[in-house]
């Protein structure tokens, strides 16, 4: 009977000792928050990955994801839930770095900002120090390059309106860029605030628009571009915009840095992280493949001719 008792508490330990091993190893398993404006493909580029590096959602690392929808007010709410989860990383954008901050200085943060060194979230990008890293998205020099190409699809360009959300401090700085580098190009500037938030908000900045504008330069961190687009289209302004997805939409081009490898390697920063490097420590990297997208059927309807040289190198021509 003693044998007996004793073999069964023997198999009642080795079961609950599988079972305790998963449960530690599910209280020590990181936990990696994603924090950006709204939900869109890089989600997926970044899961993906992840599990490229070994990491698998579920298995060996827990993934969140929240969607700040461009609003301050929402990114504090998220960045005390985080703190009080005790997340390990955080990947967002730059406009949520100060938010983050402010609500913990332990935290540490992979970011994708228009420009990290400009804006003061980092010191260099070579030693970013403190708790933030990630990828510049060499905001300046892109923006100097969209409005380029806007001038060579429109060579009778002499006023040039910009779009940005006037709710959004973080959309200043690329507001105050293009503001410079198109009065120094010689160029008469109307820049229109608007709410972002909600798609009928839009229509009243063109109506203010007409009449004084040649195109439009549309700010990277705004919402609605599909609406946008259309709207433009319907008043014959040409629109450059950051992304692809509102030229797709009737848009007339877009410039900027290829969002699928900013997602790819901002995985590759929250993994070296997760294996114990200080993000401080790890430079910041800036783009290195940016896309530039045509709306030929766009320009036709503009009574746009488009250059075969800016065809040639099109990464995504729309017909």
């Amino acid at each position: 009977m003693r044998r007996r008792k004793f073999l069964t508490l023997l198999g009642s330990a080795a079961v609950a000792c599988p079972l305790a091993a998963r449960a530690q190893q599910t209280s020590k398993r990181p936990t990696v928050a994603f924090l950006l404006p709204s939900s869109s493909s890089g989600e997926v580029v970044f899961t993906e990955r992840l599990g490229e590096l070994g990491w698998i959602e579920g298995r060996n690392v827990a993934i969140e994801y929240h969607w700040s929808e461009g609003r301050p007010e929402r990114v504090a709410e998220i960045a005390a839930e985080l703190v009080q989860k005790k997340v390990h990383v955080i990947v967002t954008y730059g406009g949520a770095v100060a938010t983050l901050r402010q609500a913990t200085t332990s935290m540490q943060i992979v970011s994708i900002a228009y420009d990290p060194v400009g804006s003061g979230l980092v010191a260099s990008l070579s030693r970013p120090g403190g708790n933030v890293t990630g990828l510049s998205m060499q905001g300046p020099e892109s923006a100097g390059k969209r409005l380029e190409l806007l001038r060579q699809l429109v060579p009778s360009l002499r006023r040039l309106a910009i779009l940005f959300p006037a709710d959004y401090s973080a959309a200043g700085l690329e507001k105050d860029n293009v503001q410079t580098m198109a009065r120094n190009l010689g160029l008469e500037v109307e820049p229109h605030g608007t709410p972002t938030r909600r798609a009928e908000d839009i229509a009243p900045v063109f109506d203010a628009l007409k009449g004084k504008a040649d195109a439009l330069y549309v700010i990277s961190h705004i919402y609605n571009g599909a609406r946008i687009a259309a709207l433009a289209l319907n008043m014959r302004l040409p629109t450059t915009f950051e992304h692809a997805t509102p030229v797709r939409a009737g848009g007339l081009m877009s410039y900027g840095p290829d969002g699928t490898h900013l997602y790819r390697r901002a995985a590759d920063f929250v993994d070296k992280i997760l294996r114990g490097a200080k993000p401080g420590e790890l430079p910041i990297e800036q783009p290195t493949k940016f896309n530039l997208a045509i709306n030929l059927k766009t320009a036709e309807a503009l009574g746009l001719s488009v250059p075969p040289e800016l065809l040639t190198i099109a990464d995504e021509v729309i017909e």
